[in-house]
């Protein structure tokens, strides 16, 4: 049977997915006022946004957040592609942090008090692209550099 995630995956993914899963949640009860300010503030770092009316963009950010918290949380999905996941959304929001203004202190990459919500976001950003370089899983079955000599001891 073929693992489909390492024993040091676990936590990374436990905390990560948890926090998406819940913010998705709680984005899903959003009111009109909180719709329109999460569409505002991405319609500044991505105009196409603009397109959408804030509570259809709103839902819409929920079921990604509830979609990509429920990969990284299901145990049957690879680590690699809930990295895939976790790295394209968490890039967006650190696309966000960027684009916003006064997010930044001036002329620095270190955030301004309101940036400091966005600016988390590098942890998951780096942790999905710590997910995304892992190797495939190992089965759990050791073999052995040396099976090719018959009864014979090995030495190395």
């Amino acid at each position: 049977m073929t693992k489909v995630f390492e024993p040091r995956d676990v936590a990374p993914r436990l905390a990560t997915g948890a926090f998406i899963l819940n913010s998705g949640l709680t984005k899903l009860k959003a009111d009109e006022g909180t719709a329109q300010g999460l569409h505002g503030m991405a319609c500044t770092a991505y105009p196409f946004l603009e397109k959408l009316e804030p509570g259809r963009f709103t839902r819409l950010l929920a079921c990604t957040e509830i979609a990509v918290g429920g990969a990284l949380l299901a145990p049957f999905v690879p680590t690699r592609l809930a990295g895939l996941a976790l790295t394209g959304f968490s890039g967006a929001l650190v696309g966000l942090y960027l684009r916003v203004p006064g997010m930044r202190e001036e002329g620095s990459l270190r955030p301004s008090q309101d940036g400091v919500p966005l600016a988390k976001d590098t942890w998951m950003l780096g942790i999905g692209l710590g997910f995304l370089s892992a190797g495939p899983p190992r089965t759990g079955v050791a073999v052995s550099r040396c099976s090719h000599r018959r009864r014979r001891r090995c030495r190395r």
